[in-house]
């Protein structure tokens, strides 16, 4: 294999050398004390703002007796038994998924995959140098946390228009994977939308099995695409599902961010420690919460007109983006990633932006990291969350439009 690109950022001792605070800090930093020129339009964080499903509020009413208990860190075993159900409708799995031993509930999955960094650190069998974490170039800022609390080596992958906006796999050589903890990857990808197929996600599996780190699946934006169906990391790893864990929200699938709750699923010879870890350090999710997320696991009416919302909304930046800022229909998720570098960059693209139209959206230099050679793979970008409705997207994508050319 040849030898990998990505610059390793400092280890938690040395790390404040890196601004590694939120990318959403920063931005309102960047575009503190400019006025809007136009009434506000934020399309920056990745919060839905669909109407939530009509079951949550009658769901949530029949089970208010249990918030006057404690709730198992696990998740109750109706919650569990939904989302192994969910699981195999879902995807193409040669064996059905063990509700007792290879799921456990989330509150939301940000938690969970700050956390499965430190549990896999401790997990893992002892590492040939310095113990490293694989995180995509961009990145959800939950990877580097967790890789930094655990005490590892973060080395960010670039994920550029050259390698399809995913990891280059190739690129790893054996000395870096010999001393890889975990690796986390995103399909679709944030913020580029981009989908492997079944092949980079089975190639990926034989790395980890080869050399004994952890794959840590981030599935958020499943449920949200354009055409297929994006394929899953279990159905890589099938049957025993070894050295994978995925995760997954209700946040995308069903609108609803506020509820924090998700699952894990995947190897049971790690979520029994991952448990362990999080019977200490973790939220418990309320039960009503997993009683609403029992409800939107079995109902696929809601997440299709969610998918058909978004693709209403991409149908917009089509026509009135069309061919601008390298934009393309992603295959996945629900991001605009436009190449800005002829208008000036991520920076000053976004002071423009809020500064001439009102239209708040986040630095791609924000959301990546500098790599060997000094460049940021999200220099030349900016991230726009399509969240909105579709009369405010429209109105906000013609204001950037105007505001760029």
């Amino acid at each position: 294999m040849r030898m990998m690109t990505a610059k390793s950022e400092p280890t938690a001792s040395t790390a404040t050398a890196v601004d590694s605070r939120s990318p959403f800090v920063r931005l309102t930093e960047l575009i503190a004390g400019i006025e809007p020129g136009k009434p506000p339009i934020n399309l920056s964080v990745g919060e839905p703002q669909h109407p939530i499903p009509d079951f949550v509020g009658p769901t949530l009413a029949a089970h208010l007796a249990d918030f006057g208990r404690y709730p198992a860190n696990k998740g109750i075993e109706p919650f569990r038994r939904a989302v192994a159900a969910w699981l195999g409708r879902r995807y193409k799995l040669t064996r059905p998924i063990d509700p007792e031993s290879e799921v456990l509930v989330l509150s939301g999955t940000r938690e969970g995959l700050f956390l499965a960094a430190i549990a896999a650190r401790r997990w893992v069998t002892r590492r040939a140098g310095k113990p490293a974490v694989l995180i995509p170039n961009p990145f959800y800022a939950a990877y580097a946390a967790g890789a930094l609390a655990a005490d590892c080596e973060p080395v960010y992958m670039p994920a550029t228009r050259e390698s399809g906006f995913l990891p280059d796999l190739e690129t790893l050589d054996d000395t870096l994977l010999a001393r890889t903890v975990a690796c986390y990857i995103a399909s679709p990808s944030n913020p580029q939308g981009a989908v492997a197929d079944r092949d980079y996600l089975g190639r990926l599996v034989k790395l980890a099995r080869r050399f004994g780190f952890l794959v840590f699946a981030d599935e958020c934006y499943c449920e949200i695409y354009s055409e297929d169906a994006p394929p899953g990391m279990l159905e890589a790893s099938a049957p025993d599902f070894a050295n994978v864990v995925v995760f997954h929200s209700l946040s995308k699938r069903s609108s609803l961010p506020g509820l924090r709750v998700g699952f894990a699923a995947g190897d049971r010879r790690f979520l029994g420690p991952y448990l362990e870890l999080r019977n200490v350090a973790a939220p418990q999710v309320p039960t009503p919460a997993q009683y609403v997320a029992i409800a939107a696991y079995g109902d696929e009416t809601h997440v299709t007109e969610n998918r058909k919302l978004y693709s209403e909304k991409f149908d917009l930046a089509d026509q009135i983006v069309g061919g601008r800022y390298g934009y393309k229909r992603p295959a996945g998720g629900f991001f605009l990633w436009l190449d800005v570098s002829k208008q000036g960059g991520s920076e000053i693209v976004t002071t423009r932006l809020w500064a001439d139209a009102g239209v708040r959206v986040v630095p791609g230099r924000y959301l990546a990291r500098e790599q060997s050679d000094g460049s940021n793979p999200g220099a030349d970008y900016i991230r726009v969350a399509m969240v909105q409705d579709k009369a405010a997207t429209a109105e906000a994508l013609h204001r950037l439009v105007a505001v760029l050319g």
